[in-house]
């Protein structure tokens, strides 16, 4: 699909527009997605070597980093949330 067709795929006003509401959750998800790869990146959710959880810590740790993202973010985070709402919103309205 080249730019002018997705420009208009995009900015579809048959499609109902998108509340406030909905945008800044979808910029909290994407501001959490981006923090859970940063915190896996610093090593949280790594397995212990001493003192681990096993196979069960090993499964679920990207859960828990993914909540500890999701909760790091809904504290305020590190302002990509704002970022991100005001991107999606001016994409809609413009």
């Amino acid at each position: 699909m080249d730019a002018a067709n997705l420009h208009t795929v995009r900015h579809d006003s048959s499609r109902p527009p998108q509340s406030r509401a909905s945008a800044k959750e979808a910029a909290v998800q994407m501001e959490a997605t981006f923090l859970a790869e940063m915190l896996k990146s610093a090593g949280f959710g790594s397995a212990r070597k001493s003192f681990g959880g096993g196979a069960g810590e090993d499964q679920f740790s990207s859960m828990l980093v993914r909540e500890q993202a999701l909760q790091i973010t809904r504290a305020g985070g590190i302002g990509l949330t704002e970022i991100l709402l005001q991107g999606l919103v001016a994409d809609h309205e413009g």
